[in-house]
């Protein structure tokens, strides 16, 4: 599976802490460096769980039924990891797109 850098026009970066303003000048240097490593984004529309010979019994057309409803919100997750929900949208050309409603805190943890 191929993935692209997702680039966002328009978009500017969020105003700085008073934390990061506090950061020195060289530790913010140091930081660029990540700025520019690649992540893996997934949108789950939803999921189910059926057993291997109904699966098998899929074919074109075939509908499956998913856990959410139309128009609940999708999970985003960045490295397998849930960061957000959001709602699609259609984007110019067709495209699908998703648009950021709740940011999911969660505890810094080292992996």
């Amino acid at each position: 599976m191929a993935t692209q850098q997702a680039t966002f026009p328009g978009a500017s970066p969020a105003p700085a802490t008073s934390e990061e303003e506090s950061a020195a000048p060289q530790e913010r240097e140091e930081l660029k460096a990540i700025f520019n490593v690649p992540v893996n984004v997934q949108v789950v529309l939803g999921c189910t769980t059926m057993p291997v010979s109904q699966l098998l019994k899929l074919g074109r057309g075939a509908v499956v039924e998913l856990n959410r409803k139309v128009g609940e919100a999708v999970d985003v997750y960045v490295n397998d990891r849930l960061i957000a929900r959001g709602e699609v949208v259609i984007v110019d050309k067709g495209h699908l797109g998703v648009t950021m409603t709740e940011i999911v805190k969660s505890e810094l943890r080292l992996v």
